[in-house]
């Protein structure tokens, strides 16, 4: 069943109308509705168009956490071959929240590692809707210095509201982990590519994106908070989000225009969740390409090149 957003309400109303057509035809095999049905097809197409032609800010945050967009599960399971999980800090627990191990990326040897939402119910719990813990920074940070220590390259798919603020979390360090994640990211004498494929929400975006190089989905949303959050800050009113939304910059555009992403890479139209094999195909060539792009830099340059890039984030957009 396609979940529609708020905004697609008229677009759910012309394609139900279209599916009742034809479930009315299967069940009466005397009725001829099929130009009918092709006539609504072409004004949901056209809407769609128009729809995704023009999306503000707040719009591409709901598409962002869009409940049946692929998520880092679905990526692994498409993009990588040998994909062997690895669990646990070797400290307090395993993180359902974060997902990672040993893997082989267009046949090459690859450390992969990613926030996992959920898909249902069930999963969503299971996963804390890919809020990670401590462990689950502290289980990237193992990730890490494997991928270093075998020369391995890195990457990471950021899907997250943010790092979980419970108790537990907090009394087991949560800020000083995510702070590590990010040291980690900076250290490590390996390619290390990332992807924002949903959601990059706060430090617990950046604890896994702290990249080389930064590719972020057409539709997918990076900031510091997010817009309820922010509008929760600065206006007392959660309900002020959309304006929060646009004063945030946190659009794929935005952020390419600012130096902190690196390449857009293009949803099919209507977003990831319409058609995910087009949407996992384009983050798998995105990834290969800007891997190339990192082959014939030497280890030493690689950390080099990588502080300098976060020293200037901001600045080509601040001389604009």
């Amino acid at each position: 069943m396609t979940h529609y957003l708020d905004f697609e309400k008229p677009l759910a109303e012309i394609e139900g109308k279209a599916e009742e057509l034809r479930a009315m035809a299967r069940t009466n095999e005397e009725m001829d509705i099929e130009k009918e049905a092709a006539a609504l097809d072409r004004k949901a197409a056209d809407m769609l168009k128009d729809l995704y032609k023009t999306l503000t800010p707040w719009r591409k945050c709901q598409i962002a956490r869009h409940p049946d967009r692929p998520h880092c599960k679905d990526y692994i399971e498409a993009l990588f071959t040998e994909y062997t999980p690895m669990a646990g800090d070797r400290n307090f627990a395993d993180d359902h929240a974060v997902m990672g191990g040993l893997a082989r990326f267009n046949d090459r040897p690859v450390v992969v590692i990613g926030h996992e939402k959920g898909n249902d119910t069930q999963s969503r719990i299971a996963h804390n809707f890919g809020m990670a813990r401590p462990e689950g920074y502290r289980k990237a940070i193992r990730l890490m210095e494997m991928a270093d220590k075998f020369n391995l390259p890195v990457i990471s798919l950021v899907d997250t509201p943010g790092a979980y603020p419970g108790r537990g979390a907090e009394e087991r360090g949560q800020s000083e982990a995510i702070a590590r994640s990010t040291e980690k990211c900076l250290q490590i004498r390996v390619p290390l590519v990332s992807v924002i494929i949903g959601e990059g929400g706060s430090g617990g975006a950046v604890a896994f994106a702290t990249a080389d190089r930064l590719a972020m989905l057409e539709h997918s949303v990076y900031s510091v908070i997010s817009p309820e959050g922010c509008a929760s800050i600065l206006w007392k009113d959660a309900e002020k989000m959309r304006e929060a939304a646009e004063a945030l910059r946190l659009t794929a555009q935005d952020l390419t225009k600012l130096g902190v992403a690196d390449q857009v890479i293009q949803e099919p139209l209507g977003g990831a969740h319409r058609d995910s094999d087009a949407a996992v195909t384009a983050v798998g060539e995105a990834i290969g390409s800007l891997l190339s792009d990192l082959d014939s830099i030497s280890r030493k340059d690689l950390v080099k090149q990588r502080h300098s890039k976060y020293l200037k984030v901001g600045s080509r957009g601040l001389a604009a």
